[in-house]
């Protein structure tokens, strides 16, 4: 179920600096509910003209470009479609509107006012076509629907977090993907009376509606009221930013002990899409960190729009002989492994690739745990010694940690 504050960090940790600041700065209210439902959408072109380099940075990020339209972008499908393959049955005249160009790629053709996936997908890490269908079993929304692409519409099931402002009734869009008013609620208002009262800025908020801003996409859930216009939601439905989320929205539940499609026994995320699931289980999340902390969305020249390179924001806070950890001298006296080395990486460790996004890819756990050899084992959570050291086992992964100086015996069982 939905817990009291849910925040989602999309990679690292956090500087302890920017949490001090967001605890002593005042934070400014969020605006009142009906206010918040009297301003309108006006589209991210409206915001350009006074925060040019901003939209300039956010017009080239994957959030901006989640969405393309082929026709408009002829170079959005990656694959090429001349060479056949027997798990397409589509042609490039087929496709509306082309979903995802980081882990995989996904093609939506349409029918009438609707959108609908097509029959494969194609894996841009491995460079091979895949087949793509939502089987039984898997989304807690799948028996709500016929077991027929053609039959599950995106709208209901998609479109509402990679758009803005995806309207269930008429099926139309302010526009689609996460532009501003994503972010940062409708822009009417601002747009027509700038100032800091007239538009909601994330930054401004307490740390859990301004982290609520990412978990409204960033993790698995259910709408609070379902079905919703004559069918089921798998987006918060109504929500705006401004609002409460936890008025729309719950966390998909997990029973301790239970491995499933979502996930592992220990409630580690199983599958993509489930960060703000994980985050709200970390140690991070009670301390009041945001995703902002280690993320600027509007475009950064860093891997996952980190605001600096991973290792730099973790150190920032976690520096050697920190109160906040790492109790060592130097980093190569905790991880056992040279400074410039990635076993000194702090996410090789910390944030081991545990959800499943496609096949064999795998993205990012945000609980900032450690995983034991012993959890591996019996829960089948990946480990991350084993994600470099793959001709090895959990017996010398046990056996390495317990011969390390400095770690608790308890702890690497």
């Amino acid at each position: 179920m939905w817990r009291p504050a849910i925040v989602i960090a999309s990679a690292v940790l956090v500087t302890t600096a920017a949490t001090t600041a967001r605890s002593q700065a005042p934070q400014a209210p969020a605006p009142a509910a009906a206010q918040v439902q009297t301003r309108t959408y006006v589209g991210s072109t409206a915001c350009r003209q006074c925060h040019t380099s901003i939209y300039e940075r956010w017009s080239k990020t994957r959030m901006a470009n989640v969405v393309r339209d082929p026709r408009e972008h002829p170079d959005a499908i990656i694959p090429d479609l001349s060479k056949p393959d027997p798990l397409v049955t589509f042609k490039k005249d087929d496709i509306a509107l082309v979903y995802g160009s980081r882990w995989k790629q996904r093609y939506f053709t349409r029918v009438g006012n609707d959108y609908f996936p097509l029959g494969a997908q194609w894996d841009v890490s491995n460079r091979v076509w895949r087949p793509y269908f939502v089987q039984p079993n898997t989304d807690w929304w799948v028996p709500y629907y016929p077991a027929d692409n053609m039959k599950r519409p995106t709208g209901p099931l998609c479109d509402g977090c990679h758009s803005v402002n995806y309207n269930v009734e008429t099926k139309t869009v302010t526009e689609w993907n996460v532009g501003c008013e994503k972010c940062h609620g409708p822009g009417s208002e601002h747009v027509a009376r700038q100032g800091r009262g007239t538009i909601v800025n994330p930054a401004r908020l307490d740390s859990v509606r301004a982290t609520d801003v990412c978990v409204q996409c960033h993790s698995q859930g259910k709408p609070l009221g379902n079905p919703i216009a004559g069918n089921y939601h798998d987006w918060p439905v109504g929500f705006r930013v401004g609002l409460d989320l936890k008025d729309f929205w719950e966390l998909e539940e997990h029973k301790l002990g239970e491995t499933n499609f979502m996930f592992f026994s220990d409630g580690t995320a199983h599958k993509n899409r489930m960060q703000g699931n994980d985050f709200a289980q970390s140690l991070m999340y009670t301390r009041g960190v945001t995703c902002f902390s280690c993320h600027d969305v509007h475009g950064t020249a860093n891997d996952s729009d980190l605001i600096k390179p991973a290792k730099e924001i973790c150190l920032t806070c976690h520096g050697p002989s920190s109160p906040n950890g790492p109790h060592a001298a130097s980093i190569e006296a905790h991880t056992h492994h040279p400074a410039s080395s990635l076993g000194s990486d702090c996410i090789g460790c910390h944030m081991p690739r545990t959800g499943q996004t496609i096949a064999n890819v795998n993205v990012r756990s945000h609980t900032f745990k450690f995983v034991t050899p012993s959890q591996t084992d019996q829960f089948k959570i990946p480990n991350p010694c084993l994600g470099c050291h793959g001709n090895r086992d959990t017996t010398w992964v046990r056996d390495t940690l317990r011969g390390w100086s400095g770690v608790s015996p308890w702890r690497v069982n």
